[in-house]
């Protein structure tokens, strides 16, 4: 971390613990939330796609396998919700290193990787449909008990510092991968395997190290879906519109950065929320908005904004060390 950012860094920290403070009504607090909500699942998508550079077009899979663990755990098994949350984030986990094994051992990487987990995505959510202990088409409804033992609260601002509290050990996991040696090898295979492979890396245990990260950390904002809206069907935990908010906040934000997610979920949540309010809730406006939003991010900004303001500010300092040049020609 630069420490000409440490500032812009401390004021966003500070902003983000004071919004119950600044905006305590309940529209806004149910904002913020849903978007670091979001914000943690971007940084799941960006362990393994902005730092590994495996695109995932179904990290569905993950969030709803979480979000479905610990409801079915809670509901069906009587197990309590603190024991069921970590238990989901692990599952999530065994499900990405099972996911990982099954592509990265025969070589699937790209386009085919990314079918690949699109097809799981959807197969989870067949199943969910289907399985009567996931209360198939009807979903699973967490019975109210408002108490934090059962990781419920009576006001939104106890929700808000808990996915806060969330999305910090995702950014700390994020700056973790930039300075170890593990994230130096992912970020050699994501520039070329075949170079990382030549250089001893082991190549698949790196990117199944990955994936099985993205999993807990996608699975981690699964149960915190759940465990906010007591409600969890197969239509939620594994549609299309989860695996594309969850690839599109790196995207808009800054692929392979620590910030790039939570920027892009910010960025991308406070459109949609003036659109919504613009437009109406039209069904399927939010994923025609994400399409027109990922077509002109791809093609003007492929870097996404810190990537912009980076140019920028590299051409502000170039602009500052010519003018010295120029004063002393003269």
């Amino acid at each position: 971390m630069k420490a000409a950012r440490i500032p812009l860094y401390a004021l966003g920290a500070a902003f983000l613990l004071a919004v119950p403070y600044l905006m305590p009504s309940n529209a806004w607090l149910s904002f913020w939330i849903t978007t670091l909500l979001f914000g943690l699942l971007s940084q799941s998508w960006n362990v393994l796609g902005g730092y590994g550079g495996q695109f995932s077009f179904g990290h569905a899979v993950f969030f709803g396998t979480g979000a479905y663990a610990t409801a079915v755990l809670q509901v069906k098994l009587g197990v309590p919700a603190l024991v069921a949350a970590p238990a989901g984030i692990a599952i999530g986990a065994l499900v990405g290193l099972f996911i990982g094994a099954a592509s990265f051992r025969y070589g699937l990487r790209g386009s085919y990787f990314a079918l690949v987990t699109l097809a799981f995505a959807e197969v989870f959510r067949i199943l969910a449909t289907s399985l009567p202990f996931t209360g198939g088409g009807a979903g699973t409804l967490i019975p109210l008990d408002i108490r934090a033992s059962n990781l419920q609260f009576a006001d939104r601002t106890s929700f808000y510092y808990l996915i806060l509290a969330l999305v910090a050990a995702g950014l700390a996991i994020s700056i973790a991968l930039e300075r170890s040696r593990f994230g130096a090898w992912l970020m050699a295979v994501r520039e070329n395997e075949d170079a990382a492979r030549a250089l001893g890396i082991d190549v698949f245990r790196v990117k199944l190290g990955a994936i099985t990260l993205s999993g807990a950390m996608a699975a981690a904002a699964g149960v915190f879906y759940a465990q906010y809206f007591l409600f969890i069907d197969a239509g939620i935990a594994f549609g299309p519109s989860v695996s594309v908010e969850a690839l599109l906040g790196p995207i808009i934000g800054g692929l392979g950065t620590a910030m790039g997610p939570i920027l892009g979920a910010v960025v991308l949540h406070g459109v949609g929320e003036a659109a919504g309010h613009a437009m109406g809730d039209a069904p399927g406006l939010s994923l025609v908005l994400y399409g027109v939003l990922l077509i002109l991010m791809l093609r003007f900004l492929p870097d996404g904004l810190i990537g912009l303001g980076r140019r920028l500010a590299a051409r502000n300092a170039a602009t500052k060390d010519a003018k010295p040049t120029e004063t002393a020609r003269a």
